[in-house]
């Protein structure tokens, strides 16, 4: 007996020993906090982790004894009882204990991490099937919008050229804050439920349509925090990373300045008439930019679940019913609303549309239709 039982120990050793080294080339723990929020979770995480090891080796160490020394080969006879008071305190006892333990440093993160009062900066946060939208709304930089989306290239993810170091990581513009600055966030969304979530810096927090959720945190150092979209949005919930990153107070300041330098430029007056070519040629990256997850590049679709727009009634049909799909989606349906895109860019994009592939309308949209929409 005790030969099968040695046995049977050696080799469930040797498969967890296995079992480490096969999970070993994976990361497993929580990634360095950059933030004190993120520094309290880590320790938080911890303690809790030792706690649970220190309960499984004392339950399962009393347990494999227990079985062992008082086993039937041996001579033993079983008790034979029912009741024990002792017992019943003791484990009821010990357990409280241990949860008010466990429960009073949590309650202490859960406060810091709710309280975002006295930011230097606030941000609004929009997330988008499968963009984010961020606004500053306070503090050094106000004013300042910009979206931010995947900037892996088309040929990584479909396999046709070599992974980057940052595949599935990496923005076409990052969220840029000051280190050392309390950063409050206000986080929306605009179609479907999203999270924005950055583990370096402690914050995972929803994106709910119709509601705001605040969460804050703040950069201990300079540098770059990656994260992504931390629920389920619908096909392209994997592209949707976030990038952070912290600089110096006075790269800030100068990062503000050319900010508003570039957005007074990007401004255009709606009542602008542009050229078939013009439209046609912005349309094309936008169409690159936001479409082409969905409707392919080739403007097929995705059969049964993406409809073709190559041929398509609303691509070829009457220009304002094109215009009120795009502005306000389709319920019921995979297309969400664009109407948080500029005028410019769903008067080009819907131009180039119905003038692609096998598309040959003519139509040109003009982005003062698109203003008049709105209103």
């Amino acid at each position: 007996m005790g030969s099968k039982v040695t046995a049977t120990l050696a080799g469930t050793s040797a498969l967890t020993l296995y079992s480490g080294m096969v999970a070993g080339s994976y990361q497993l723990n929580l990634p360095a906090p950059q933030s004190r929020i993120a520094a309290e979770m880590y320790d938080l995480h911890t303690l809790v982790m030792w706690i649970c090891v220190v309960i499984f080796i004392a339950v399962f160490g009393v347990m494999f004894y227990s079985l062992l020394k008082h086993r039937k080969s041996l001579g033993y006879k079983a008790a034979n009882f029912h009741h024990s008071t002792t017992a019943e305190i003791i484990w009821t006892v010990i357990p409280f204990i241990i949860l008010i333990g466990m429960a009073y440093p949590a309650t202490q993160t859960i406060i810091d991490m709710k309280d975002t009062s006295d930011p230097d900066i606030t941000i609004k946060v929009t997330g988008y099937q499968w963009q984010w939208g961020y606004d500053y709304l306070r503090g050094e930089g106000e004013g300042i919008s910009f979206y931010s989306k995947l900037s892996t290239p088309r040929e990584q993810i479909n396999n046709e050229a070599p992974k980057g170091e940052y595949y599935l990581l990496e923005v076409d513009n990052n969220v840029v804050v000051p280190f050392g600055k309390k950063i409050r966030l206000l986080i929306t969304a605009g179609d479907v439920i999203h999270a924005w979530s950055v583990q370096e810096l402690g914050v995972k927090q929803d994106a709910v349509p119709g509601f705001i959720h605040d969460a804050w945190f703040r950069a201990d150092r300079p540098g770059i925090f990656r994260g992504q979209c931390s629920e389920l949005c619908g096909k392209e919930h994997a592209f949707m990373p976030i990038v952070v990153e912290a600089m110096e107070p006075t790269k800030y300041a100068l990062w503000v300045t050319a900010q508003k330098k570039k957005s007074a430029a990007a401004v255009v007056d709606v009542n602008k008439v542009f050229t078939m070519d013009e439209l046609k040629a912005q349309g094309e990256k936008v169409y690159a930019g936001t479409c082409v997850a969905c409707h392919q590049a080739n403007g097929k679709g995705i059969p049964g679940t993406f409809p073709a727009l190559d041929g398509s009634k609303i691509t070829n049909g009457p220009k304002a019913e094109h215009i009120k799909v795009v502005m306000d989606g389709r319920a019921g349906t995979a297309m969400v609303a664009f109407k948080h895109m500029s005028d410019v860019d769903i008067a080009s994009v819907i131009t180039y549309v119905r003038n692609a592939w096998g598309n040959t309308t003519g139509d040109l949209v003009q982005p003062s239709e698109i203003n008049e929409f709105r209103n």
